[in-house]
């Protein structure tokens, strides 16, 4: 079982851990770049630090949010998205219309593009792509969602693509699978693409650098420009990612000159980097929720007869419900978030106000034990002689298990919380520490409780929405979570090509979700970058104004970041002058859109093929 389409992310492993002694460090005197400016024969090269790593150069297979980053500068998509507003732009496609019934869309694809080995990227590789992820194979357990609706994906010709659906696609044109070249793939059967690993010197891509060097897990992974990329010619000849194990020693390397950006720092340690000369750093929204997760019904999807051990108040809608009013999000977000972030509450976050449901103040959690307590009295849940509550039927509730990932300090903080919390209103709750790889076999199993992580949210918002639909429990899903008027409604969304109409589907979805509470949302994270400036410039962010620089939908930067010139002086991180108030140099207070600390989704098929 694995999370998907730009996933797992674990960024602030040790989010606050040692942060005093993080900010006298960082705070010290500025450290000038070591290194000089290349001469003109050398290598420009590009650095940037991460504290994660990618875990498959496949993109079949990879689950970590740095895998997709790798995809991104390797392969094209059809369609590019606008560094300022997130909006389709041409990629491979230059032009494309759908039939009025919007059942049949046609691509006009670029010509004169080139896989890494010379062979020319044709139409035919984009219906290759696309075909083996409607086959059902070991492709589809990550991409599916995106091509439901697709019948069939033929090319006929060099430069045309059709895409024949069996109901309107909501999402089109927007179809964010990675290019794969059908003369490399089409040699892999599937248990082949199970397995491979796409590692140098056997990848073959079309995208802006060429991956060279590295391996999965790995702690260097170097990348050569593209000279002949159809967006132009990246300006830096390398870009080379160097692993960390903490954020701190990254920071460390950045101050030093020995990496010239990192990102997933933390809070505490963007705010120390203000008057460090030379660097930049920013602390932004992110299109993301973080949450305690609860089992919502773990069932073998054969027989449907339970599995697992769940406790069974978890399996009650009205017990989850009423806890969400037994989690302070304020306190979460000020001492264990640092204060960065906003208070959550449904799966759709504000990022994206056109589909994001707030609810009203009727229903809408806040901390408030006694409301709490008085809805589990209503539900049965009542308290007995020793102070503890007990389930309808009389017997104790036992201990719920609340798990942590081990992997993130702030995941355990959050749930040692919700432990005391817990306590306050009789239910007794144990923290358990979990690694990532192992927590997910655990929830297919259906052995757990409750846990916390977070998800990203793509910009449609129907793959997250597909998550917690009946079928993706053999997929995506990590709660089990099904509803029989909320499949419906997914089904009626993905095809409503009038907005306001699917709007109105897609909050009452974000509605039935909140009220019967498979998740309980805690906070709409933020992400730390910091960079360079002394020495680089030409960033924008993505989404412009207020977004990241690198791991967003887009390898602008990567493009076009240059070295300071003398005219300019340095920059600071080629911020648009309607960026100010969202993000800053320094580490002054921020606001508007990217970041986080988690970035995952799930699935199951191919993770259990990878065992």
């Amino acid at each position: 079982m694995k999370p998907s389409p730009r996933r797992l992310r674990t960024t602030l492993a040790s989010a606050t851990a040692g942060a005093g002694l993080l900010a006298m460090s960082v705070l010290g005197p500025a450290v000038a770049a070591e290194e000089s400016p290349p001469a003109e024969d050398e290598n420009l090269v590009f650095t940037v630090g991460m504290t994660n790593q990618p875990d498959s150069f496949n993109p079949f297979l990879g689950i970590e949010v740095e895998s997709y980053e790798m995809w991104a500068l390797t392969y094209d998509y059809l369609i590019s998205v606008s560094p300022e507003d997130l909006s389709p732009q041409p990629g491979l496609a230059t032009d494309w219309e759908s039939s009025d019934d919007g059942l049949t869309w046609t691509f006009d694809i670029r010509g004169g593009v080139a896989w890494s080995d010379g062979e020319p990227l044709t139409a035919g590789d984009i219906a290759f792509t696309y075909n083996r992820i409607i086959d059902g194979g070991p492709e589809a357990a990550t991409w599916d969602p995106w091509l439901r609706s697709v019948d069939t994906v033929t090319a006929p010709d060099d430069t045309t693509l059709v895409l024949e659906l069996s109901q309107p696609n909501a999402a089109f044109p927007m179809i964010p699978v990675p290019i794969v070249p059908e003369h490399v793939w089409s040699e892999l059967s599937e248990k082949d693409v199970k397995s491979f690993s796409n590692e140098p010197p056997d990848v073959v891509g079309s995208g802006p650098f060429r991956l060279v060097e590295g391996s999965a897990g790995g702690s260097t992974i170097r990348f050569e420009k593209n000279p002949d990329y159809w967006r132009g010619t990246p300006v830096v000849d390398e870009v080379v990612f160097r692993v960390f194990n903490a954020a701190d020693p990254a920071v460390q390397a950045l101050r030093k000159g020995e990496i010239d950006f990192v990102s997933g720092i933390t809070p505490t340690q963007v705010n120390a980097l203000e008057g460090v000369e030379g660097i930049a750093a920013s602390n932004s929204d992110y299109p993301g929720f973080d949450e305690i997760a609860f089992n919502a019904g773990s069932v073998d999807l054969e027989s449907g007869e339970p599995i697992g051990d769940p406790n069974p108040a978890v399996l009650d809608p009205d017990f989850r419900y009423a806890l969400g009013f037994a989690i302070d999000r304020e306190t979460i977000r000020d001492r264990v978030y640092e204060g960065a972030g906003d208070v959550g509450s449904s799966i759709i976050p504000p990022f994206y106000p056109r589909f994001h449901w707030e609810p009203p103040e009727d229903v809408a959690f806040t901390f408030d034990l006694e409301r709490a307590g008085e809805l589990l009295d209503e539900a049965g849940y009542t308290m007995g002689p020793d102070g503890k509550r007990t389930l309808p039927d009389g017997e104790p509730i036992g201990t719920l298990r609340l798990i942590g990932r081990a992997d993130s300090e702030t995941s355990i903080k959050v749930m040692q919380y919700f432990q005391e919390w817990l306590a306050e209103i009789g239910i007794d709750a144990e923290v358990q520490s979990m690694e990532s790889s192992r927590l997910t076999n655990v929830i297919l199993d259906g052995e757990f409780d409750a846990f916390e992580w977070g998800w990203y949210v793509d910009p449609d918002p129907g793959s997250m929405l597909s998550y917690l639909t009946c079928d993706q429990r053999e997929a995506w899903s990590d709660t089990w979570y099904c509803d029989e008027e909320y499949d419906e409604l997914y089904e009626q969304q993905q095809a409503a090509l009038d907005e306001d109409e699917r709007a109105e589907m897609i909050d009452r979805m974000q509605e039935i979700v909140y009220m019967d509470a498979p998740y309980l949302v805690t906070v709409y994270n933020t992400e730390g970058e910091a960079w360079r400036s002394d020495r680089w410039e030409g960033f924008v962010p993505i989404p412009d104004p207020g977004g990241m620089n690198t791991f967003t939908l887009d390898v602008h930067n990567y493009i076009n970041v240059r070295p300071v010139s003398e005219e300019t002086g340095g920059d600071e991180g080629g911020l648009s002058g309607a960026a100010v108030g969202g993000i800053v140099v320094g580490g002054v207070a921020v606001a508007a859109l990217a970041g986080t600390v988690l970035f995952r989704r799930r699935d199951r098929a191919t993770a259990e093929d990878r065992e």
